[in-house]
């Protein structure tokens, strides 16, 4: 049995595996991380699989067609997004007519807060693989690898599947989420096989680098955040830190010309602890590799100071809002002082930081804005970004949102701009969503256009050279809407 696991073709260099799915204004292009740890499942099963990231290898819808003419796989997985979900369905369709007898499967966010409605856009689509997909899609395979034995009514055995039978859709019990994460391949192993390093970029890490994950889930309750939502739970869930290290040291070995890992764990510094034991491990097996990881605005000077001797380069926060009342609103667990302090440590031990703000919260106001914007430049983090509230089918905030009637629309190709930037869907009462837009690009130009900051980095780049290569990288898309705004080319009303 031959399977296919595609990132389907869509917009040029579109990012569809991160939180907010999108073509960023920096390039950054995330790895098929989920994708690649289920071929990596099927792989070690036997099975014969390939891997394909259509935006990353810059394939269009007629290539992908033709290689599936000449491979013909059995059963085609398909990643998803909400903006990109009727392109991802229309390219299922084209693949069925070119291999009638394949059957399709979705995975991603999308699918699995939807999976009733997302089955019912078209007939072609035969399964929803809905959370963390990885042995849902093997024990799919098992039944259907064994065609004597293969019925429909044993696709209810198979936990975390919605599939239609005689035009009736049935969901089958959640499948419980993986505690025992060690057992799982190498995500890079998968990288090397079937991808190549040098299409995905992350400014917050030295280019090129490999993404990997050293647990799943996320303790705390932001009401935004859509992988804790839908696939990975609200439970961090670990690998054992020996397993993560070894990795680290694959990596290191297998590409020589990795500069950097990022950690795309939700909240890597969630247990501190945790956090400072593998940066001791790293520290012990001298690894020369640095890192960066996702963490939150509150983690201790102790905890900072292990993370720098254990390689850590920088960390990705989420500041989100300059005004208390909107972070409780959002349920963010975190105080405005305890992240300045935080900011200063980082600073003190030398992390760089790159910091997170949204615009359009629940209680946003034109002076909360300005609040924000303010607060933004007071952290002073290495780099920042700014934008509009996203919001996810699957998520509090976007059923918040559609019972307040702030929701602009449910056309969810409206979540993106004609050129696949993000689109803003919000409409608050006093805040319109172009207005919204219009603050997240003043605030960019108010931040980055500061002669102090464009000094920094200059001395930066002269002091550390190996941070001129990602600096430049991202500095050549995102200049152009630095300077001219999100509607370059176009007008969202």
């Amino acid at each position: 049995m031959k399977i296919w696991l595609l990132n389907p073709p869509f917009l040029k260099k579109f990012s569809r595996p991160q939180r907010s799915p999108a073509v960023t204004k920096s390039g950054t292009l995330y790895y098929p991380l989920w994708l690649a740890y289920a071929t990596g499942v099927l792989a070690e099963a036997g099975y014969e699989v390939e891997l394909i990231d259509a935006p990353a290898a810059g394939l269009d819808l007629p290539q992908v067609l033709e290689r599936a003419k000449i491979y013909q796989p059995n059963l085609i997985v398909l990643d998803t997004s909400t903006p990109s979900i009727y392109n991802d369905i229309a390219v299922a369709e084209k693949l069925k007519e070119v291999v009638p007898n394949t059957r399709i499967a979705l995975v991603g966010t999308h699918v699995t807060a939807l999976p009733e409605q997302t089955l019912e856009l078209s007939e072609k689509i035969d399964y929803i693989l809905r959370g963390e997909y990885e042995y849902t899609l093997l024990d799919l395979v098992r039944l259907l690898d064994d065609s004597s034995n293969f019925e429909l009514r044993n696709l209810n055995s198979i936990l975390g599947l919605t599939y239609r039978q005689n035009g009736k859709i049935f969901h089958t019990p959640e499948r419980p989420l993986i505690n025992d994460l060690d057992k799982l391949p190498f995500v890079s192993k998968i990288y090397k096989k079937f991808l190549r390093i040098e299409d995905y970029f992350n400014p917050n890490a030295l280019y090129p680098m490999v993404t990997i994950v050293s647990g799943r889930g996320c303790p705390n309750n932001c009401i935004f955040c859509v992988y804790p939502q839908t696939v990975n739970g609200r439970q961090y869930r670990y690998r054992s830190i020996d397993n993560v290290v070894a990795e680290m040291e694959y990596i290191q070995q297998t590409f020589p010309q990795v500069k950097s890992i990022f950690f795309e764990d939700d909240t890597l510094t969630a247990n501190p602890v945790r956090c400072r034991e593998l940066a001791d491990l790293i520290q012990q097996k001298k690894l020369r590799i640095p890192w960066t990881a996702n963490a939150r605005a509150d983690v201790d000077f102790e905890t900072l100071q292990h993370l720098k001797r254990g390689g850590c380069r920088q960390l990705c926060v989420g500041f989100e809002s300059g005004n208390q009342d909107i972070l409780n609103r959002i349920r963010k667990g975190l105080t405005i002082d305890r992240a300045k302090q935080f900011m200063a440590d980082a600073r003190k031990v030398g992390i760089l930081i790159h910091g997170c703000f949204m615009a359009g919260n629940p209680g946003e106001t034109k002076e909360t804005l300005q609040q924000t914007l303010e607060y933004a430049k007071e952290l002073n983090p290495d780099t920042v970004q700014f934008y509009p509230v996203m919001v996810y089918p699957g998520t509090e905030a976007y059923q918040w949102y559609k019972a307040q009637g702030y929701l602009s629309t449910e056309d969810y190709r409206q979540w993106l701009t004609c050129e696949g930037l993000h689109n803003c869907v919000i409409n608050l009462p006093g805040l319109t969503k172009t207005e919204l837009v219009i603050f997240c690009d003043h605030a960019r130009r108010q931040f980055y256009l500061r002669p102090k900051y464009i000094f920094y980095k200059l001395k930066q780049m002269v002091i550390h050279p190996q941070e001129i290569r990602r600096t430049l990288k991202s500095l050549r898309t995102f200049v152009k809407y630095l300077l001219f705004g999100s509607f370059r080319k176009n007008k969202t009303t």
